[in-house]
């Protein structure tokens, strides 16, 4: 599944010197510390020449240490700018001179179904995948999250977390997110890599750079991890000290509706609670518990309150 450089009309070893492999620690109290761990591995993608990175949020979300290992096998300090909830993005910088290329950015929008790319992490050739765009749509995450437009691509790559998706033109359209699964028309699971587009970066970049975060109304958060089970929306988990918890919001409550509005799926449940207002607000809940319909009121809050801050330098 390796690309093979005579395939491509752009210099794919010039673009791979972009990536590289980030390393992270983060302090044991920190909000995200139970659920993503306090030593994070994963990739990213040089898009400026002064040694700004781009990765995906949850490797660098309040991490204290930061260590990236270039292409040519140097060991950098980092130092994490920011990472924005909404998008999945996070940025570091590196903190010493180097001399390496920046990829060019592309556009997503452009990119369609069947096109190949090249989804590629740190360590070159060798943590690199020859891929194709299966799909484009809506994907809604269980940690209260939306994009109106993921893009998906297949073979998956083994070491998905921050990878960069490459198009024919040598430009990047993506980061790699998750790893997904999906059923075809016999019925086989086909593994696959959700990617969050490029186009949703250049929007919110100078708010990152400049305060850590994107100057934006904050979304009403629940601190609820839902899933779809059998065409119903289900609190799979509780965020600890959450407002879901403190509402006495129950694992296998279904969300039956949110302000009096029937919830079809996931992606309709959050943007149900997100249409009320601002964090803070309450959001009224009918939910499904024990063989009764129970109401239960959340008072919204603000993820990023929840979580520590990059250190300012």
């Amino acid at each position: 599944m390796r690309p093979k450089a005579e395939d491509y009309a752009f210099d794919l070893d010039a673009v791979l010197s972009s990536m590289v492999l980030i390393r992270t620690g983060v302090p044991s109290d920190a909000f995200t510390a139970e659920t993503l761990g306090t030593e994070r591995i994963g990739n990213g993608v040089i898009i400026r020449s002064d040694g700004l990175i781009l990765t995906i949020g949850y490797i660098v979300t309040e991490a204290d240490s930061v260590w990236i290992t270039l292409a040519d096998g140097r060991l950098v300090p980092g130092h994490v700018l920011g990472f924005d909830q909404e998008t999945g993005f996070g940025l570091v910088q590196v903190l010493t001179r180097i001399e390496v290329s920046a990829i060019t950015l592309g556009r997503s929008e452009a990119a369609s179904a069947g096109e190949p790319v090249v989804v590629a992490g740190g360590g070159g050739i060798q943590n690199a995948v020859a891929a194709r765009i299966i799909a484009k749509h809506e994907f809604a995450g269980y940690w209260e999250y939306v994009l109106d437009e993921a893009i998906f691509t297949s073979p998956a790559h083994p070491n998905w977390g921050g990878t960069a998706v490459i198009n024919l033109a040598g430009e990047l359209i993506g980061v790699g997110s998750l790893l997904v699964q999906q059923t075809d028309e016999n019925g086989k699971n086909e593994d696959m890599n959700m990617v969050v587009p490029i186009d949703l970066l250049p929007p919110i970049l100078d708010d990152v750079l400049t305060t850590g975060r994107v100057k934006r109304t904050a979304r009403p958060w629940l601190g609820v991890y839902a899933t779809e089970l059998e065409s119903n929306v289900v609190i799979a988990d509780l965020a600890n000290r959450g407002p879901g918890e403190i509402a006495e919001l129950c694992t296998g409550d279904i969300i039956m509706s949110v302000a009096g509005q029937d919830v079809d799926d996931l992606a309709d449940f959050f943007r149900s609670v997100w249409r009320i207002g601002e964090a803070g607000c309450s959001v009224p809940l009918v939910v499904h518990r024990d063989g009764r319909l129970v109401d239960v009121t959340v008072i919204s809050s603000e993820r990023q309150k929840f979580l520590k801050a990059p250190v300012t330098h």
